[in-house]
């Protein structure tokens, strides 16, 4: 049996990865978060406690600038506050407020979910397939 689909290229991995983050970030919108804000916060979540802003840039691989725009977005709704850091009294902490946990939680459930819905078009072997072949397109 041949088959005819063609291979692959990256406008098709592309396309691919566009439909599913404007889905994702779609239903992330519904409750007022984006996955740069969800990851935020879950960067915060996973450390258990204020990270320095620098620590924050780091582990979302941005830049400081980006980072600070968005913590002042989260801090206006109320879901992160800047502290003082303790340590080093020029540098600043962003912490999640209850507020902020609730968001985490409802935003990493339905970022579960969303990704669930887009997967299941695969079957378990394509899945595990696919994760396999993204992670060695990702290796450099």
């Amino acid at each position: 049996m041949h088959d005819a689909s063609p291979p692959a290229d990256l406008a098709t991995l592309l396309h691919a990865a566009a439909a599913a983050q404007e889905e994702v970030e779609g239903e992330l919108g519904e409750v007022g978060l984006s996955l740069a804000r969800l990851a935020a916060l879950r960067v915060l979540s996973d450390a258990g406690e204020s990270l320095p802003l620098t620590q924050l840039a780091e582990k979302l691989s941005c830049v400081k600038s980006n980072i600070t725009q968005l913590v002042d977005r989260l801090e206006a709704d109320g879901l992160v506050r800047r502290q003082l850091d303790p340590k080093d009294r020029r540098a600043r902490l962003a912490a999640l407020t209850p507020a902020g946990r609730s968001a985490c939680r409802e935003g990493t459930r339905v970022q579960e979910a969303a990704e669930q819905r887009w997967l299941r078009k695969l079957s378990a072997a394509e899945s595990r397939q696919l994760a396999g072949l993204l992670t060695k397109l990702g290796k450099r």
